[in-house]
């Protein structure tokens, strides 16, 4: 714990180097203490950290101290160099994914996966839409995800299919949604909680305006418990640290195969004698994400090694 004593609260957006702390129910807007700035960094205080409050003489507020993160998602910064943290204390993610209209952009939905694998954090897919393609279409195409073991829930923000079983999954928890545009995150947002779409939107609005200093991120809390992330510009996404061996291990279906290939530094990009690449021939993993993973594979920047 850095800092002195005070309110403990938890940022839920920033923008401009000014930040909403939610203390004891209320939204209350902070500034960051100097030294705080100097011993971490100016915008490393993120979405969803824990921090201490203080209320100064004049009635302002300053975030003193900062609490030790159970968790983070970072993803590379656009010059490839830095660091840049996404949400902090976030123990699920929600990929959402329409089944059709447009179609599902599935090498977008394997980053996310390897996104939350590297950041050790439970995932599952929201196959959304089905009202429009019907349940068995959807499970023929997101089926792959259900074989290697990542919970998918098919849902339809329209008719309200199976949002029950989305909610349950997110009560209790703080969870990062993320999704292409058009995959009806917002929809979904407002049929579990009317309303709350439209107010993720408004603030990612203004953190738009003000993103030379945040990912982007917004926390929103949810009546049934818990708090949904909301990541808009998350698209074209570089990790932070990809190395051969950490990607890899960032596919579950990979890992009964490592350290069975001819070379112990096998990249798995089709040397001989790969145990991947020969279970990709075999039918055994599939071929839809072994592309995925050469291309973060061909992608990788200079911490990659």
């Amino acid at each position: 714990m850095n800092g002195e004593s005070g309110a403990l609260g938890r940022v839920m957006r920033t923008v401009g180097g000014v930040y909403w702390v939610e203390v004891e129910g209320e939204e209350i807007e902070c500034s960051l203490r100097g030294r705080l700035k100097l011993e971490r960094g100016i915008g490393r205080v993120a979405v969803g950290d824990e921090v201490e409050v203080e209320r100064l003489v004049d009635g302002g507020c300053v975030i003193s101290g900062l609490r030790q993160r159970r968790s983070r998602i970072s993803r590379r910064s656009s010059d490839g160099r830095r660091e840049q943290i996404i949400a902090a204390n976030v123990d699920r993610l929600a990929a959402v994914f329409s089944v059709t209209r447009p179609d599902p952009g599935f090498s977008l939905l394997d980053r996310f996966l390897v996104l939350a694998e590297s950041s050790e954090i439970m995932a599952f897919v929201v196959a959304n839409k089905i009202d429009l393609a019907g349940g068995g279409a959807a499970r023929e195409e997101f089926g792959v995800y259900e074989r290697i073991g990542y919970p998918v829930v098919y849902v339809s923000a329209k008719t309200g299919e199976n949002l029950e079983e989305l909610s349950v999954r997110l009560a209790g928890h703080v969870t990062l949604f993320v999704g292409p545009s058009g995959s009806g995150k917002s929809s979904l947002l407002n049929a579990l909680q009317p309303g709350l779409g439209l107010r993720v939107g408004e603030i990612s609005r203004a953190i738009e305006r003000g993103r030379h200093t945040t990912v982007g991120a917004s926390l929103q809390r949810l009546n049934v418990g818990g708090y949904v992330v909301d990541t808009p510009g998350l698209g074209n996404m570089r990790f932070w640290e990809a190395g051969t061996h950490e990607l890899a291990w960032c596919f579950p279906e990979f890992r009964p195969y490592l350290g069975h290939c001819r070379y112990s530094d096998c990249a798995h990009a089709r040397e001989p004698d790969c145990a991947i690449s020969e279970a990709v021939e075999g039918g055994d993993v599939s071929g839809r994400r072994y592309a995925s993973y050469l291309k973060i594979l061909e992608e990788r920047g200079p911490k990659s090694t």
